[in-house]
């Protein structure tokens, strides 16, 4: 069984002024087949995660939420802070490549999947970078673990399947080619989702068009019975 959480979670730390483990992330290798990603293990220490986890946004329905709408306490605020921070912004900057000082962020949050999500996919043309960080205490099975393909309409091709265990981090460089979804899965699925996008008029329009069509799709999946 999947697990969101562990049955007694900690309270939250008393000075969360370091929760990331940045030096992690710098010395992770990067890997390039089929396109730049990496996997940084302990990106979170366990009483990190525990105490993020303590505070987490109480979010009651599937899908990437606005956290800032929903009850959550000030040690998921100091993570989002360090996470959005100069020194992420550096580190991953260095990492794949890119000049990400001038890029707006997006942050969403995630507490439950549905059987519409994860379909193959590779994000907007407006993000540069995304990161994923995730909260689930345990996994079994192949159904919600993230897979980095190789191919756009094949979810059995991929090059590397991540769990989305607790205090892990992924990132990519998104490209023309950079699909990535998941076996279909319904239950808790912790995660905080961050893009670095490009920071003009025509990319913020674009990407709420965008994100406007892909609700809409799903109202109409769900009405239909069918999976997308």
């Amino acid at each position: 069984m999947n697990s969101a959480t562990s049955s007694a979670v900690s309270a939250p730390l008393a000075a969360p002024d370091h929760l990331l483990n940045i030096s992690k992330l710098a010395a992770a290798p990067l890997q390039r087949d089929p396109y730049d990603h990496l996997l940084v293990e302990g990106f979170l220490d366990p009483e990190v995660v525990d105490a993020i986890n303590h505070d987490y946004p109480q979010i009651p329905s599937a899908g990437n939420k606005d956290y800032e709408s929903y009850a959550h306490g000030p040690v998921f605020d100091a993570f989002i802070e360090q996470l959005t921070s100069p020194a992420m912004c550096k580190a991953l900057g260095e990492k794949f490549g890119v000049d990400l000082t001038d890029c707006t962020t997006t942050v969403t949050v995630r507490t439950f999947s549905e059987l519409s999500d994860g379909n193959i996919h590779t994000d907007h043309w407006s993000k540069l970078v995304t990161v994923l960080v995730y909260f689930n205490e345990g996994w079994e099975g192949d159904g919600g673990q993230l897979r980095i393909l190789r191919s756009k309409d094949d979810i059995e091709d991929y090059a590397r399947q991540i769990p989305p265990l607790a205090g892990s981090l992924t990132a990519f460089r998104r490209c023309d080619h950079s699909y990535h979804g998941y076996v279909r899965y319904a239950g808790p699925r912790r995660m905080v989702q961050m893009s670095w996008n490009r920071s003009t008029k025509m990319a913020g329009l674009s990407q709420n068009l965008s994100r406007f069509a892909t609700r809409v799709m799903k109202l109409v999946t769900r009405g239909s019975g069918r999976q997308m």
